[in-house]
């Protein structure tokens, strides 16, 4: 799919594009590709004079060949965005192209994005810069408004993680977990885990590419303070990020704690059970050794005896423990 960006009255309005010839009535600042066909990639490369890397959007790329510039002046950026549905959590790899000045279009600057799948930060981002007028006026502003926006989504997806670790802590807090309970209340909390650390490897490398874009020297004065300033909330969401990591770890302990009070609750009925039963062991040993002189031989009533003492000093130990609240 092409889609192209174009500035009327300073919003960003958005264009499917099927045909060359349709391509060339426009002159965008920004050019997305999404799963781009053979044909479509010819379009932009007859049209722009671009060359599309083949592997732009690979996952194994080395992580120092991320950002570079060619020697025309093109800026390459390689940056990760999060995905997060209701079921996975995982990062679509995007590749920035900006090329500065394109003599053959009359215009200052183009913005080329290629990928995969649809990223929601996009789909963010051409909402607001259709509703609001003059929040982009050039293809630089486009790139670092995806990166702050970006931004935002995460604060966002953080928020969801404190309300469902505050709705885990509820349940862990009010005591009597059973373990059925302890499984599923750790599932989520390792759900929750795995998106806080996607969280904090995505902004990471949106730092990195925000640092490259500051010194490329490409950004005005004013687009230099944008992008501080998203340096700025990146460093606020690391903050969250490693209280989440601790409170997740709190939760985590506290779990397993409950798991294990659960087990000791166990073994102490075994271990009250084993010590109730050994005088009746004991007494039954001492009538089971087959003397020549043997109570119940001569006395009817030596067996009943027998059994009812057995009772009795098992019911003795229980009386005994109860009273003291180990049967509790």
């Amino acid at each position: 799919m092409l889609n192209i960006f174009t500035l009327v009255n300073g919003r960003l309005f958005q264009e499917e594009i099927e045909s060359l010839e349709e391509l060339s009535k426009f002159q965008p600042i920004w050019v997305d590709l999404e799963s781009p066909s053979v044909e479509e990639k010819r379009w932009v490369s007859q049209y722009f004079g671009l060359s599309i890397p083949q592997d732009a959007t690979d996952e194994d790329i080395e992580e120092s060949a991320r950002f570079y510039e060619e020697d025309n002046g093109d800026l390459h950026i390689r940056s990760d965005f999060l995905i997060a549905g209701d079921d996975e959590f995982r990062t679509v790899r995007v590749a920035f192209i900006m090329n500065l000045v394109n003599d053959s279009l009359r215009s200052k600057g183009v913005l080329f994005s290629i990928h995969d799948e649809d990223v929601p930060v996009f789909r963010l981002l051409r909402m607001r810069a259709r509703r609001a007028p003059g929040l982009i006026e050039d293809a630089k502003e486009v790139l670092l408004s995806l990166f702050d926006t970006d931004a935002e989504h995460s604060a966002d997806i953080l928020e969801g993680i404190y309300d469902e670790l505050e709705l885990v802590s509820k349940q862990v807090l009010a005591g009597d977990v059973t373990d059925q309970r302890a499984g599923e209340v750790l599932g989520r909390i390792a759900r929750q885990e795995d998106l806080n650390g996607r969280i904090r490897r995505n902004m990471m490398d949106t730092r990195r590419a925000v640092s490259f874009m500051m010194r490329s020297r490409m950004l005005s004065a004013g687009q230099f303070d944008d992008a501080r300033q998203i340096l700025r909330d990146i460093e606020s969401l690391d903050s969250h990020t490693a209280f989440l990591f601790d409170k997740i770890n709190f939760l985590m302990d506290a779990i397993v704690g409950f798991i294990n009070i659960n087990q000791n609750k166990i073994i102490k009925i075994f271990s009250v059970a084993s010590v109730a039963l050994l005088p009746p062991t004991l007494i039954a040993s001492i009538y089971g050794m087959n003397f020549r002189f043997m109570p119940e031989l001569d006395w009817a009533a030596g067996y009943p005896f027998a059994l009812g003492l057995m009772v009795a000093s098992a019911v003795g130990p229980m009386w005994y423990f109860r009273k003291r609240g180990w049967l509790k």
